[in-house]
Order: C-alpha cells, then sequence, then structure tokens
C-alpha cells in the first residue's frame, strides 16, 4: 500500500525513488514487523490474560513444564498480524504471487486459531479432532496446487521440481503438483507445530529459516544471480523477499516475549501459520526440495515423532524417551535453555548449508 502511495512521488521527491527497489522494501518490511510485535506485546499478553486465554499443559510431557499451565496463549495472532500487515504496506500488491503467500499464512493460521480455541474452552489439549484438522489443512493446501497448476497453464509458472546438488534434474510433475504441493504445505506446517515445545524454540528456529528463504527469494528473482547459480530464474518471486523479511522481523519481535522464561506461546494459529508460509514460499520460489535443509531442525522433530510411533506400534519399544525431540533431550538431562540453544545453532547451521548448496549445484 504504502509502495503504491509513495513511488509515484518520486518525480516529484526523488528520495522517494527508493522505495521501488525490493532490499528497502524487505528492510522497511522487516523493521516495520519487529516494531508492530513490540508495540503490541504487552498489550496482546494482558489481553490474553483477561479473556483468560492460558496454555493447557499435557499430562503426558515433562513434569517441568506444569509450571506453565495458563501461560497466554494464541500469540500467534501477534505474529501473523505483524508479519502480514507490513507486507500489505511495503510489497507490490498487483504480485499475484504475495496474495497467494499472504492467503496460505492465513488459511493455516485459521485453521490453528479453531485448534486452540476448542482447547481453552473444553481446558483440554484436545482441539480440532485430528482428521478435521488434517482435512482443513489438506483442503487450503490443494487449494494452493490448483491455483498455481492454473496459473502454469497461462505461462506464469511452472510445475518442475529442482534437485539440490544436480544441475539438470528438473522432472516436471505436471497434474502431479497438487499432491505434491499438499505433501510440502501440510508437513511444513505440522513439523514447525511438533517443534513448538519450549520457549523460544519453534520461533527461534523459523526466523533463522525465514531468513535463509528471504536470501533465497532474493537470489531467484535476480537474473545475474540466478543465472550464475543455475537455478531456474522466476521475476516474480523477487517480491516475496518482501514477505519473507516481514516474517523474520515479526518473528524477532514475538522472540522478544517468548524467549525462556516465556511470558506468552504462539499456540497453534502460530506454528500452523508460520509452517504454512515457509512451505508456500519454498514453492512459490521453486526451492521446495531445499526446505528439507532450510527446517531442518523441523524435520528432524517430526520424524522422530514418526519414528517413536512407529517403533512402538511394531515393536512395543521407544526409540527416544520421548518424542518430539526436543522433550528426549530434556529427560537426558539437559536444561530447557540448553535444549532451546543447541537447538538453535543446528538450525543456523542447516540454513548455511543450504545456501551453500546453490553453488555446489
Amino acid at each position: 500500500m504504502l509502495y503504491h502511495l509513495l513511488y509515484p512521488l518520486h518525480q516529484y521527491l526523488s528520495v522517494l525513488n527508493v522505495t521501488r527497489y525490493i532490499t528497502f522494501r524487505t528492510a522497511a518490511a522487516s523493521l516495520t514487523a519487529l516494531l508492530v510485535s513490540l508495540a503490541l506485546g504487552p498489550w496482546m499478553i494482558r489481553k490474553l490474560r483477561d479473556f483468560q486465554v492460558g496454555q493447557v499443559i499435557r499430562q503426558e510431557g515433562p513434569a517441568s513444564h506444569r509450571a506453565k499451565a495458563g501461560t497466554p496463549t494464541m500469540g500467534g495472532l501477534l505474529i501473523l498480524t505483524a508479519a502480514i500487515t507490513p507486507t500489505l504496506l511495503w510489497a507490490d500488491l498487483t504480485n499475484v504471487y504475495v496474495w497467494i503467500a499472504v492467503g496460505t499464512t492465513a488459511g493455516f493460521g485459521l485453521v490453528g486459531f479453531l485448534d486452540d480455541y476448542l482447547k481453552i474452552v473444553r481446558q483440554s489439549h484436545h482441539g480440532l479432532i485430528p482428521r478435521y484438522k488434517l482435512g482443513a489443512q489438506v483442503l487450503f493446501a490443494a487449494g494452493v496446487g490448483v491455483v498455481l497448476l492454473l496459473l502454469a497453464q497461462q505461462g506464469l509458472y511452472n510445475t518442475r521440481l529442482i534437485f539440490p546438488f544436480f544441475k539438470w534434474l528438473i522432472p516436471d510433475l505436471g497434474w502431479g503438483y497438487v499432491p505434491f504441493a499438499v505433501l510440502v504445505l501440510v508437513g511444513a506446517s505440522n513439523a514447525v507445530n511438533l517443534t513448538d515445545g519450549l520457549d523460544g524454540l519453534a520461533i527461534s528456529c523459523f526466523a533463522v529459516a525465514a531468513a535463509a528463504y528471504t536470501a533465497l527469494a532474493y537470489i531467484t528473482g535476480h537474473r545475474v544471480f540466478a543465472e550464475y547459480l543455475l537455478i531456474v530464474r522466476f521475476a516474480p518471486a523477487a517480491e516475496l523477499t518482501v514477505f519473507c523479511g516481514a516474517l523474520v522481523g515479526a518473528s524477532l519481535g514475538f522472540l522478544w516475549y517468548n524467549s525462556y522464561p516465556a511470558e506468552i506461546f504462539m499456540g497453534d494459529v502460530g506454528s500452523l501459520g508460520l509452517g504454512g508460509a515457509l512451505g508456500t514460499v519454498a514453492i512459490l520460489i521453486k526451492q521446495e526440495l531445499l526446505l528439507v535443509i532450510v527446517g531442518g531442525v523441523f524435520v528432524l522433530e517430526a520424524l522422530s515423532v514418526i519414528v517413536q510411533v512407529g517403533s512402538f506400534k511394531l515393536t512395543g519399544n521407544r526409540v527416544f524417551r520421548m518424542a518430539p525431540l526436543h522433550h528426549h533431550f530434556e529427560l537426558v538431562g539437559w536444561s530447557e535453555p540448553k535444549v532451546i540453544f543447541r537447538f538453535l545453532i543446528v538450525a543456523i547451521v542447516f540454513a548455511l548449508f543450504s545456501l551453500t548448496t546453490l553453488k555446489l549445484r
């Protein structure tokens, strides 16, 4: 919105010409998101307490977590507000891919909101019935896949996959891209959701992944960088750099209040919304498979649950003391802050490695 208002005025005030540059608008969106988070954080914490919107702790979880019961939750509303508002202010709103990213984030956030709401009303960690929750995620994800398929038929998108480390392996999935998009989006949203179990863990790892995708979105839309790195150039994807920058700023602002000991939790409205955002950006900039590396911590957390459940059902034995993985390390003696910071270090390593794969191709 500000972009459309300010840039036309550059012929009268030359300094406003800077608004045409994606790098400037990305920085502006990131700072705006950070300020919105910091400014609205105390108000939201106070309102959530007034409405008694407190976290319900699972009895099966680590005993040390029971003291967190009643901590304001649904803080994801703050994150999504702080990310979407600056995007609408600083991005080029004629770009359809920006609207796809914003719409998908809001859609997955809505599923999480309903899940959180039911948990609070019932005073139980059981929210939406799992099949309904998964079904809603699949529905939104399939919608994204269909929209992209329609855009591909108009020559505005392509359904090819880029494989890390391989230059010429770019198969076209065609109609198969719809179920693939569902797999990416549902997988990403639930992986972030599973990681959200310790103060600041999910949001700090997400901020690192979002920062990596900020760089990837810019490179994908940049003619020189894309040609040099032999990746599929997709010029409209460059505008998603602004969206990713807003996600980084919103995450850092929320982390201010969510860091150990947390004053507020993001809830499913945050974790599902952010996971959906990350998966959508990965799809739109044609770096879907790289998401496995960029979000390596999220992948490990999800795999630990799959392995734990599979092992218990098949053999009756557990591989980990508790899943997701962060709970396992808590139970072997790591303090909560140590688990958080070590996982954050791993997230940074994964993000840096994902960027090196571009050159390795």
